[in-house]
């Protein structure tokens, strides 16, 4: 590798590590972290986040990737700094809280003034554009991801389109360094202005989650009205304009993106009318109390949750469907009882967990499912769940 770019990567979690690994692979490249566990394994090439693809390159590719916890190591020597850490909505501001972002890059451009900040990060619109005002800078770019769990490395291998929110030479050669390191390379790129960078993110997420309302919204009135669920989506989706994906019933949308990505749009639409936008986020919240309900109906006397992850192949609880239903749950004072191989604690949400299988299908007179597994197909009778075709 004769062009070799230094990189340094923010944040060892889905988007960071296959973002890093994908430009390793033409690049040194070094994941920052403050976890300090996470960097060990990065240096031993075990991925910190469950994710196949990326399992595989770390074990079976010559990829230059190392992890610190030094910001000095991580940031002196970079060429692009790429911030791929977690912006959480706060309620109370009703926006993302960006301090984290804030912090990073004031540590990156106090110790290297020519490096390129690269905006991975879920962020308002208008933020890119502040950065750079603020720090009268205009290689503070944002390029959203487009990822899904646990296939995040794939979706950066064969990317569905690559999006920046810049036209300068910076963002250029940043794009170019992805279409080196992808496997496909007729990809859509789009360079646009920032604010429509951060507009084409949230507004592809909202659609999605908007998408997921409408099935469950659909699978609600199928169980109120006693219909044949399975057979009104394959009629709908039939319809090439309509088509799959997106459209097997949950407990509701959940995980990293959707739930924050919906709120902070909602926020954005401050002073402009809507009426959709609103009525998804609302929609989310009907589902999990209408879904509880059908819960409550059968009067369990020890509900067993299987799995807190939001779906399969990934090892996120946060914010996930199944966290919604259990708070719900919780004010009804039921014995519940929690399996979940990848939680360390010993319980969650103040509930037991149990590590034997078996023994927890035998404590449970009900286990809720949000997405059907072969390992619990032997107590089917015991099941409740809206998962009808059997995928994410």
């Amino acid at each position: 590798m004769n062009n070799e770019n230094f990189i340094t990567v923010v944040g060892s979690g889905y988007v960071g590590m296959s973002i890093g690994v994908l430009l390793a692979q033409n690049n040194i490249v070094t994941i920052f972290d403050i976890d300090k566990s996470k960097i060990d394994k990065v240096n031993k090439k075990i991925s910190p986040i469950d994710d196949t693809h990326i399992k595989s390159f770390l074990n079976e590719k010559d990829i230059n990737i190392t992890g610190t916890t030094s910001k000095d190591k991580a940031y002196k020597q970079a060429d692009f700094v790429v911030i791929a850490i977690s912006t959480n909505y706060d309620p109370i501001k009703k926006s993302f809280n960006t301090v984290s972002i804030d912090h990073v890059i004031e540590d990156a451009v106090s110790r290297n003034k020519k490096v390129s900040i690269i905006l991975k990060s879920t962020i308002p619109i208008g933020y890119s554009e502040f950065l750079s005002q603020k720090y009268k800078n205009n290689k503070i770019i944002f390029a959203p991801e487009f990822l899904q769990e646990g296939r995040a490395l794939f979706d950066n291998l064969y990317p569905s389109r690559i999006v920046v929110g810049s036209k300068c030479e910076e963002a250029k050669k940043f794009v170019n360094l992805l279409v080196e390191g992808a496997k496909s390379k007729d990809i859509p790129i789009i360079y646009t202005n920032p604010k429509e960078a951060e507009s084409i993110k949230l507004f592809s997420n909202a659609y999605l989650a908007m998408r997921i309302a409408f099935f469950n919204e659909l699978d609600s009135y199928g169980i109120t009205k006693n219909l044949d669920v399975e057979s009104i989506i394959k009629g709908v989706c039939l319809d090439p304009r309509i088509g799959d994906g997106y459209n097997n019933p949950s407990f509701g949308y959940g995980g990293y993106c959707l739930p924050k990505d919906t709120k902070q749009l909602l926020n954005d639409f401050e002073n402009t009318p809507e009426a959709l936008i609103s009525s998804v986020v609302e929609s989310n919240k009907i589902r999990k109390n209408f879904i509880t309900n059908e819960i409550l109906k059968r009067n369990p006397k020890v509900i067993g949750i299987y799995r807190l992850v939001s779906k399969k192949n990934s090892d996120n609880f946060r914010s996930s469907a199944i966290e919604g239903i259990i708070k719900r749950l919780i004010k009804h004072n039921l014995n519940i009882i929690i399996y979940e191989p990848k939680l360390e604690a010993k319980n969650y949400l103040g509930f037991k967990k149990i590590n034997d299988l078996n023994n927890f299908k035998n404590m449970s007179d009900l286990i809720l499912v949000n997405r059907k597994d072969d390992l619990i197909n032997d107590v089917n009778e015991k099941c409740f769940s809206r998962d009808i075709f059997g995928y994410n």
